[in-house]
This record gives C-alpha cells, sequence and structure tokens, in this order.
C-alpha cells in the first residue's frame, strides 16, 4: 500500500519583513496564474517574494516583483522570471480589497507562498497598514520585555 503525503500546507516562501512592516490586518488566500515550468522551477528551489506587493488593474489582482527563477530544463517555455502574474480571487473580494486600497496608508501584502493540500501553489495576502517608525520600535521593545519575562520564568521554575 503507498504511502500518503502529508496533509495541510508545504511553506516555499514566507515574506519575513512583511509583520515589521506592516500591522496586517485581514488575511485571505489567492490562487497564482502561473505556467508549467515555473510551478516545477518552484519545486526545484525556492522563489523570492520579500519586495513584492500586489496591485489591482481592471478589476483584477496581480503580483509584482516576485522572482521565480527559470527551470533548469525548461529551455524555449522558461517564462520572464519578474513578470507580473495574475492572482485568481473571486470578484467580490477583489472589489472589497480594491476599495480598501484606496485608503492612504493601506497595501495588499504577499505574506506566504505555499503549496495546499492538494498541491496547488497558494498566496496568502494581508491587508497591511504601513507602520511608522516609532511603532516599529514599540514592537521591538515589547518582543524585548516579553523575552526578559520567559527567561525570567523558565530560571524561576528549574529552581
Amino acid at each position: 500500500m503507498p504511502t500518503q503525503a502529508k496533509k495541510g500546507k508545504k511553506s516555499i516562501s514566507k515574506n519575513r519583513s512583511a509583520h515589521h512592516d506592516y500591522e496586517i490586518g485581514e488575511t485571505w488566500e489567492a490562487g497564482i496564474e502561473l505556467t508549467g515550468t515555473e510551478v516545477k522551477s518552484i519545486r526545484e528551489r525556492a522563489c523570492q517574494i520579500s519586495d513584492s506587493f500586489c496591485i489591482v488593474r481592471g478589476g483584477q489582482l496581480f503580483l509584482v516583483g516576485v522572482h521565480i527563477p527559470p527551470y533548469s530544463n525548461g529551455g524555449v517555455w522558461n517564462v520572464d522570471p519578474d513578470r507580473r502574474r495574475r492572482l485568481l480571487m473571486h470578484r467580490r473580494q477583489i472589489q472589497f480589497i480594491d476599495q480598501r486600497l484606496h485608503v492612504k496608508g493601506n497595501a495588499l501584502v504577499p505574506l506566504e507562498l505555499y503549496f495546499d493540500e492538494h498541491n496547488r501553489v497558494k498566496l496568502r495576502v494581508g491587508l497591511g497598514k504601513g507602520k511608522k517608525l516609532y511603532d516599529k520600535r514599540h514592537d521591538l521593545a515589547k518582543r524585548d520585555s516579553d523575552r526578559e519575562i520567559q527567561r525570567a520564568l523558565k530560571e524561576r521554575s528549574r529552581l
């Protein structure tokens, strides 16, 4: 009897700077329109989404700035590694996101690229509001104090 694949999602790439630069509110899952060689390339090696962003043009959602390296055995079927890729979401979701993006300071930020349980490439996007420098400092100070508290509690439990 063949072994079954592990259920759940397999992460490809995460945007670690997104939570540092933005206050993330709502999140959505979107499919990505990719070619076959792009999917094979993603399986072969990870891609980079750290400097990417999403835009709405003509009622469609696009992912800009993602670099998917060319597939090693792709030949003439390889496409431009930095091309604009269409995201697949419901029309009402795109209209809702478009309304939110017209508010100053809001941006649609890619958070994580992963394979879902059916081995399809999905992108988790979040509606983020840009943080000011003092917000970033406040978050760092809070994280440091939480770390100190955890360290003290751990030391206390050892005694």
